[in-house]
């Protein structure tokens, strides 16, 4: 399953990825929204929403 981590906290964000990746996740990390955005569209993602 490949996923997309959008979180502007570098420590988080690193933590999100080494977590998911150690558990057999392919992680994208986006470090913005901006960023975010332009993977999203156009990344090939297994998605869900958070609000």
């Amino acid at each position: 399953m490949r996923l997309l981590v959008i979180e502007d906290e570098p420590k988080l964000a690193d933590y999100l990825h080494k977590g998911l990746s150690e558990n057999g996740y392919v992680v994208d990390v986006a470090r913005d929204g901006i960023q975010g955005r332009m993977l999203a569209c156009d990344g090939d993602y297994d998605w869900c929403c958070s609000t």
